[in-house]
């Protein structure tokens, strides 16, 4: 099957062949020029409009000097960040769908984490983006009195990626360097300003009007697992079990635990109701652990067992037994908390050998048959405190006496660094959905989802942060998901209140989505054109502000120094961005 990004190849090469036929043609306007699948759109219109916003000069003057601090800020960041993961990805190489080639192309449905669902938005904010960027280059021109020879927009095929203002580069030169250097960082100033208006709008009245609805949002049901089974899939709302009605995942789990029925009528959202044949299924086990992911387990000891409260009771009632699986394997295992025996640790000292694997069946006399019981035990501890650790090393019966240590932050006493959750290094679902977590994502663009009045947690600097990272938090932060906006199944998950409750969600949605991805590509923009290298602005800056530095420096050749600093940059910059891009693929 030919991949998104083929089509998108094989349309540009298409469109490219096309263009130069009809340039060869003359049938193309002067005004529109072919480089490649790059047109561009020149233009003298607006020149009239940017010299009446030029007149208050000193206003403007004092704004590009905030943002020639800015700029400058971002730019020695974007250089130590480009460093820092070129050295990453030779060092540690860690091939994601962050660095596949197609995630660094802004292209929805093509990059993995703008899904096409969005695209009007996204195109909506590029568009913002790049006009308030030229248009800040083309005011500064004004400002400083250096002409406009044309200006206009760049497009991929007919994609607008970019726009453009040509300055009349012998009046250029012939202006001071700090007329230079406020001119190029004008635009990444005007970006970052954009994204922050944005933000102030998203974080305030638009987040404060949303809240996440009453029930368990379902991320997904696990492959094989009861939810699945039972129909539950990825996008519903559980709003009861047996009748009780459920608020969040705390009060989900609760009700199950205290539920010990092998079958419970599950009552969902859109107003259906489902019966789950509940079944304890491995979700997650280290390596060593006697059953894999996606193991159903029937019994135990030949006692059957049909939830989570039914293993955990049998586990505490056999130190070692014989667990048998829907596929009818049998397996015999030492029940208890897994973990390993750190160098240095209170195990290492008492005799066990260091970073051997250990099944802890019991400590101080009292039964350990979870990791979860083994915390319980050792709370009860103090640091100095000598018990006796009965546990299984390579499946052999070992009992060691420990003396307790002390850890910063933790009054009880620590056997070693920690331990796997679960039973002897597998943890069991009996019912099988993967929440989505949608309370944490609203918290995240400012709203509470107890009440969205207030505001919780987060500064403002983290949340502009959180905003650049949600669109693939799932594979960066560890989520599960990542955060589109309000799109997908995310829509299922969220609810409108207050004043803004009368314009319907919809509408509350897509201008909460508007705003987001405004925010965030012209954080992105702003942020990349800050990279010290050419053709962005950072390069240009970058060159003007060594000039300014050599010119008072005792060298005698102060272009060719200039000249060997920017290019050394420059040329560590677009080896480090390539590196960041294909290294962890070829270092690997």
């Amino acid at each position: 099957m030919v991949s998104t990004l083929m089509w998108v190849l094989a349309g540009l090469v298409a469109y490219t062949l096309l263009a130069m036929a009809l340039k060869a043609r003359g049938v193309v306007p002067d005004f529109i020029r072919f480089s490649g699948p790059i047109t561009t759109i020149h233009t003298q219109r607006g020149k009239i409009i940017l010299d009446k916003l030029a007149r208050p000069k000193r206003f403007w003057r004092a704004w590009g000097n905030l943002g020639v601090g800015i700029a400058l800020v971002v730019m020695v960041g974007s250089f130590l960040l480009v460093i820092f993961g070129a050295y990453q990805a030779i060092v540690n190489p860690q091939p994601s769908a962050l660095n596949e080639p197609r995630n660094a192309l802004a292209i929805p449905g093509v990059n993995d984490f703008l899904p096409l669902s969005v695209a009007p938005e996204i195109l909506l904010g590029l568009l913002l983006g790049l006009v308030v960027h030229e248009g800040g280059h083309g005011l500064f021109c004004r400002v400083e009195n250096i002409d406009i020879e044309s200006m206009g927009l760049a497009l991929i095929a007919v994609i607008p990626v970019g726009a453009f203002v040509e300055p009349d580069e012998d009046e250029l030169l012939r202006s001071d360097r700090g007329s230079q250097i406020r001119m190029y960082a004008a635009g990444v100033t005007n970006n970052f300003a954009l994204s922050l208006v944005a933000l102030l709008l998203l974080f305030g009245p638009i987040a404060g009007s949303l809240a996440v609805v009453d029930g368990v949002p379902v991320g997904d049901s696990l492959p094989g697992s009861a939810a699945e089974q039972a129909g539950i899939d990825s996008g519903d709302v559980i709003t009861a079990i047996d009748g009780q009605s459920v608020s969040n995942s705390q009060e989900l789990q609760t009700v199950l635990a205290e539920n010990d029925r092998r079958s419970v009528d599950v009552s969902l959202k859109d107003g259906s109701t489902t019966t789950v044949e509940r079944a304890p299924m491995v979700v997650g086990a280290v390596q060593s652990a006697p059953l894999d992911v996606g193991t159903t387990i029937t019994a135990v000891n030949d006692t059957e067992v049909y939830t989570r409260g039914d293993l955990d009771r049998a586990a505490r009632n056999h130190t070692v037994a014989t667990l048998r699986t829907e596929d009818g394997k049998t397996v015999t295992t030492p029940l208890g908390a897994y973990g390993r025996v750190t160098a240095g640790s209170p195990l290492e000292a008492a005799g066990a050998p260091a970073n051997a694997s250990i099944v802890v069946t019991s400590l101080g006399g009292q039964r350990t048959p979870s990791a979860s019981a083994l915390g319980k035990a050792l709370s009860q501890t103090s640091p100095g405190d000598e018990v006796t650790v009965v546990g299984y090393v390579d499946g052999q019966r070992q009992e060691y006496t420990v003396r307790l240590a002390e850890r910063d932050g933790v009054d009880s006493g620590v056997l070693t660094s920690s331990f796997r959750a679960g039973i002897s290094g597998f943890e069991v679902n009996d019912f099988g959905i993967d929440q989505y977590p949608a309370a944490t994502f609203l918290e995240f663009i400012g709203g509470d989802p107890e009440n969205p009045n207030t505001e919780r947690g987060f500064s403002f600097v983290q949340r502009v942060f959180a905003i650049l990272i949600l669109p693939f938090i799932g594979v960066a932060g560890g989520f599960g998901y990542n955060f589109a906006g309000f799109t997908g199944i995310a829509t299922n998950f969220y609810t409108v209140q207050g004043p803004l409750a009368a314009l319907g969600t919809t509408p509350v949605f897509l201008l909460a989505n508007a705003l987001f991805w405004t925010g965030w590509i012209n954080l992105v923009i702003g942020q990349f054109n800050c990279v010290p290298t050419f053709p962005l602005d950072g390069g240009h800056i970058l060159r003007a502000t060594t000039e300014s530095v050599v010119s008072r420096l005792p060298v005698p050749d102060r272009r060719r120094a200039t000249t060997a600093v920017t290019v050394a940059v420059t040329v560590s910059m677009i080896a480090g961005l390539l590196l960041m891009v294909f290294g962890p693929r070829f270092f690997a």
